[in-house]
């Protein structure tokens, strides 16, 4: 097991847990999305750059997609319901399980 598996969250088995900051897609009703480490995201497994994950924000999970954008960042879009009052600019603690 390598220095950085003892000293982080991550499990390839189970998901990861890492702390993101908001941000607010520009536009009319933009959507708002954490961006998940590049070193943490998982591979792509459908269409359209997406993989299935089991996302967990302030004590609340919910099944969703991760997305892999055409600049190369991946995305976890989290939804009004999730975040209450934070946005742009908000860090969370995410934790994303895939295998679903």
């Amino acid at each position: 097991m390598s220095a950085r598996r003892k000293s982080s969250t991550e499990s390839p088995a189970h998901g990861v847990t890492f702390k993101a900051v908001l941000f607010r897609y520009p536009g009319k009703g933009g959507w708002h999305f954490a961006p998940v480490p590049e070193r943490l995201a998982p591979p792509v497994t459908h269409g359209w750059g997406r993989t299935p994950v089991r996302a967990t924000v302030k004590g609340t999970s919910w099944e969703t997609s991760v997305w892999r954008g055409k600049d190369g960042r991946t995305l976890l879009p989290v939804p009004a319901r999730i975040r209450g009052s934070l946005g742009d600019g908000d860090a969370i603690q995410v934790k994303l399980e895939f295998g679903l």
